[in-house]
């Protein structure tokens, strides 16, 4: 009697799991790339895109200044278009898993390390910061990309 209930359990059982399992299988999806344009709007033919996600990944491309002003100006305003462009995709300041900071010039390293204490909350993340030789593009002091999740 005892064996004869274990078998109808284990029948039924693994019937259920094979009825399951393709059920499962089916709602399973994958994660898609997802490109977020400012104001939402794709200009014509775009030479990179400015925040990507893929499924909970945030990836920001770098972003400089491109004005007149000092690497503490340059590094608040990269710092401030890096923070809406995140939120643009679901995302903030404190779930910047990597950045990577890149310097017009090491002797500004100070400076900009100044206005970036602190952006990134209590537990900040992982960085490389180097000095690009032959400058930035467009003659900003600073460029800064991240990866973040949302």
């Amino acid at each position: 009697m005892a064996n004869s209930n274990r078998r109808r359990f284990l029948t039924s059982a693994a019937a259920a799991a094979a009825v399951a399992a393709p059920a499962a299988a089916q709602t399973t999806r994958q994660p898609a790339k997802k490109v977020h344009w400012a104001a939402g709007k794709r200009p014509d033919n775009p030479l990179f895109s400015p925040v990507v996600t893929f499924g909970n990944l945030v990836f920001v491309s770098g972003v400089g200044a491109h004005f007149q002003g000092d690497i503490k100006a340059h590094t608040k305003h990269v710092l401030d278009d890096l923070e809406k462009r995140l939120a643009m995709a679901g995302s903030s300041m404190e779930k910047v898993l990597k950045v990577n900071v890149y310097l017009n010039d090491l002797k500004d390293y100070a400076g900009m390390n100044e206005v970036f204490r602190g952006r990134f909350g209590a537990e900040p993340p992982v960085r490389t910061t180097i000095a690009a030789a032959g400058g930035i593009p467009g003659n900003s002091l600073v460029e800064i990309d991240c990866i973040a999740y949302a």
